[in-house]
């Protein structure tokens, strides 16, 4: 080996080294306001205020703060409200997402490719200025402080139905046609044919959309304010403001490890589906 090689080869394993230092450095500091969380969650309200300078672990771990959040406040309320209304907006949307996007991508009909144009210039419209027609509308129609008034605004997604339609459009024309030979439905190529074949990025949607809708916050904490129907992210306000109170920190940090403990187990479980989701959009079939 010459000097050359034997120079290219260092400066290859410092390389690779100052990368894995750097994404290492990142991933700490990505990772450490959970770590904190989770070991707030797990001091005792008396031992976190004595300490006048914060330590960054605990020989006193305790589950009171985890108990409290179902035993003092009403968390489990909201978080059964949350489930409802993640799995039937998510319910509603696939089935508007799916529909619409069959229609863009294998139906023929006038003005089809105009219409398309128009649904997507809806994305360049504020969101602020939806959720105020939206509002409008709900209050009109008396359906405040319920779970339609909460479900219906966001049963559609011109992002999602997008996605889907530019992987439906990605399946040969061949398949549809020798489908309508065999006297093959529509309905039944689509599912048939079209969703097995798109199955990642329904699936992406699905878990994008359960995200979306756990995470939903200003919408929730617009139309209601009756506490029987707040979900987590607004009900953890109401909470700290009339549950355990603003000083009662390792309470609070409780609470919101319980709210955000099923979307990190869901992410881990299927980050390889929503990766390969996602990545099929640009891809070819």
């Amino acid at each position: 080996m010459t000097r050359r090689d034997t120079r290219g080869k260092i400066r290859g394993v410092i390389g690779r080294a100052a990368v894995y230092i750097g994404l290492a450095f990142w991933a700490v500091m990505v990772l450490f306001p959970f770590y904190w969380m989770l070991l707030t969650s797990i001091k005792g309200y008396g031992a976190y205020n004595s300490e006048h300078i914060p330590a960054f672990f605990t020989l006193a771990p305790t589950i009171e703060n985890y108990v409290s959040a179902f035993t003092t406040v009403p968390l489990g309320g909201y978080f059964i409200n949350t489930v409802i209304f993640t799995i039937a907006t998510t319910a509603i949307m696939l089935l508007v997402t799916v529909f619409s996007a069959f229609a863009f991508s294998r139906l023929n009909f006038r003005g089809k490719n105009l219409v398309f144009i128009l649904f997507l210039a809806l994305m360049m419209i504020p969101s602020e200025l939806v959720m105020v027609t939206n509002f409008v509308t709900i209050t009109n129609l008396s359906l405040r402080n319920t779970f339609p008034g909460l479900i219906l605004p966001s049963v559609a997604s011109v992002f999602y139905i997008y996605l889907l339609k530019e992987n439906f459009s990605q399946i040969p024309d061949n398949l549809y046609y020798a489908a309508k030979v065999d006297g093959t439905s529509d309905l039944k190529y689509l599912f048939k044919v079209m969703l097995p074949i798109c199955r990642p990025t329904i699936i992406t949607i699905t878990i994008l959309k359960v995200i979306e809708c756990w995470n939903s916050f200003v919408w929730p904490r617009l139309i209601t304010d009756d506490a029987n129907y707040f979900l987590v992210s607004n009900g953890i306000q109401e909470i700290r403001e009339n549950g355990f109170g603003r000083d009662n920190i390792p309470a609070m940090m409780a609470s919101v490890v319980i709210i955000s403990v099923p979307l990190i187990v869901l992410f881990l479980i299927f980050r390889k589906k929503i990766m390969a989701g996602v990545s099929r959009g640009g891809t070819k079939i």
